[in-house]
């Protein structure tokens, strides 16, 4: 049984690419392109509009592959702080290195990279010399001098001027980066400026896909996008230059409304030229709605990624990671929408589990885990932790073998097999438990499958369970969430901690 979807990608794409190529024109066939958002792998997307391809937009870089090139920025403090993209639990610089090999699998090169905001960082400097031992083009650009109020300053030979320059022969040149604040803006900007000196006249745009300008304020999916970015402060608003212009309203974020005023005057200054733009709206090319086609189906979606949004934040918070600030803004989006954690289905199940436990080692002091998985058919499966395996190794194997129709008295995992891993853990790597985690369960499971017919069966399940829901009482060991991550479940997790020692063993 499928998931029910809300979202046409054929529609959109086709839309999407019309819409860019009309703007391209309109910029006298020469148009920098701000790819916000994720390039590849944009899971926020396709959570909050169900049926949405996390690759639509590396579709749409290959119908217009001919036209266009690439340039990758990334904000030089990102490496510094080893920021991470939370989907994929990677530090900003390796995602951008993993970005440009799938870039490659795509059939697709860039021009060159950006690291911007220089200020001779030890490892932003490390992370230039990688990309050009391997054949990449980097340049550095520095803050930018009188950034943002300064005009003349900054279109001067001692701002942009001062920036080296990525010369492109292609119509097109798409500027993206693997998060918020990569310097896109600025790069774009950077590059206009020394075009125009060279006698070309080329155009800016933006394309964004949240939040999604024609539809309301408060509607789920725009308000799933406040979530998201609530660590940053970001949120949304009526663009009050679009609703003064046309008399309608238009929605956009903080940021971009606050820059545009300085933006405009620095595209007229560069240009000089009035701005063909009388809001941030009208620098956007974002036609996502195009794609929605169940607005019941997609609010839900929306709704539950706020929730998501709102365990995430809350481990992060225990972990030391983020403020409670970012907690409490999730908390009040929540509250205007409607919607409790436990309106997430498998949260309740998750804890019901771990209670079980409790109640079954009456007497036993330890620290009991539950968790839950909600299949595409609606179903919802249940384990928990045991002195033998974790609770995402429990929940993983007892799902298979249901998927498998496998009874459960049947056991995937030899006593062999367990205690072989619990030996060499405790004997030899001297850890601290031997319980198995759920990277550890699927080692474990490969290497049976090689004499089990049974096991090589369950092993099969493990791919139908590629977006499913899970939810656990406690914070994940890291191979507990690597191997839900590998998986490609959606997890959520309650900000307690699985152990009292402050250090993983």
């Amino acid at each position: 049984m499928k998931k029910a979807t809300g979202f046409d990608n054929e529609k959109y794409l086709a839309k999407q690419t019309s819409a860019i190529l009309n703007r391209l024109k309109t910029a006298n066939n020469r148009l920098y392109l701000e790819f916000g958002g994720k390039l590849l792998f944009d899971y926020h997307a396709a959570r909050v509009l169900p049926g949405f391809d996390p690759n639509v937009k590396m579709r749409l870089l290959q119908k217009l592959k001919d036209e266009a090139d690439i340039i990758l920025c990334i904000y030089a403090g990102d490496i510094e702080k080893k920021k991470l993209r939370a989907d994929f639990g990677i530090t900003y610089d390796v995602d951008a290195l993993k970005l440009l090999d799938d870039l490659r699998e795509w059939g697709l090169d860039i021009l060159g990279a950006v690291i911007t905001r220089f200020n001779n960082q030890a490892s932003a400097k490390i992370f230039k010399n990688k990309l050009e031992r391997r054949g990449i083009k980097v340049i550095c650009h520095p803050y930018t001098p009188g950034y943002p109020t300064d005009v003349d300053l900054i279109v001067s030979k001692e701002g942009y001027g001062a920036n080296d320059y990525l010369h492109s022969e292609k119509p097109l040149v798409v500027v993206t980066g693997p998060g918020p604040g990569s310097g896109k803006l600025s790069t774009c900007l950077s590059q206009m400026y020394h075009d125009y000196l060279q006698g070309l006249k080329p155009g800016y745009a933006k394309f964004e896909t949240f939040p999604i300008w024609d539809l309301p304020l408060k509607h789920p999916v725009n308000v799933a996008y406040e979530a998201a970015t609530a660590d940053i402060r970001d949120f949304n608003l009526i663009d009050p230059f679009h609703l003064e212009t046309y008399k309608k309203p238009a929605v956009n974020y903080n940021r971009d409304v606050e820059i545009f005023p300085i933006l405009k005057r620095i595209l007229e200054k560069i240009t000089q030229a009035e701005s063909i733009y009388k809001s941030p709206t009208d620098m956007g090319v974002n036609c996502a709605s195009s794609g929605i086609m169940d607005d019941g189906i997609v609010q839900e979606a929306a709704k539950q990624e706020v929730i998501r949004r709102y365990f995430r934040y809350g481990c992060e918070y225990a972990m030391g990671y983020t403020d409670k600030e970012t907690v409490q803004r999730v908390e009040l989006l929540m509250k205007d929408l409607g919607v409790k954690p436990e309106h997430r289905k498998v949260v309740g199940h998750a804890r019901k589990a771990a209670d079980e436990a409790r109640h079954r080692e009456k007497g036993n002091e330890g620290i009991f885990c539950g968790a839950a998985i909600q299949l595409n058919d609606g179903s919802i499966s249940t384990g928990s932790n045991s002195p033998l395996m974790h609770a995402a190794s429990s929940l993983v194997l007892k799902t298979i073998k249901r998927l498998a129709g496998i009874p459960e008295k049947i056991p995937l995992l030899s006593p062999n097999i367990i205690e072989s891993v619990g030996t060499l853990k405790r004997d030899i790597l001297q850890s601290k438990s031997v319980s198995l985690d759920l990277e550890e369960t699927m080692i474990g499971l490969s290497i049976a499958a090689a004499t089990n017919p049974t096991v090589q069966e369950a092993l099969t399940k493990l791919k139908e369970l590629r977006g499913c829901e899970v939810h656990i009482t406690h914070i994940p060991t890291p191979g507990d969430e690597a191997g839900l991550m590998r998986l490609g479940v959606n997890l959520t997790s309650e900000p307690n901690f699985a152990t009292k020692n402050l250090f993983p063993a």
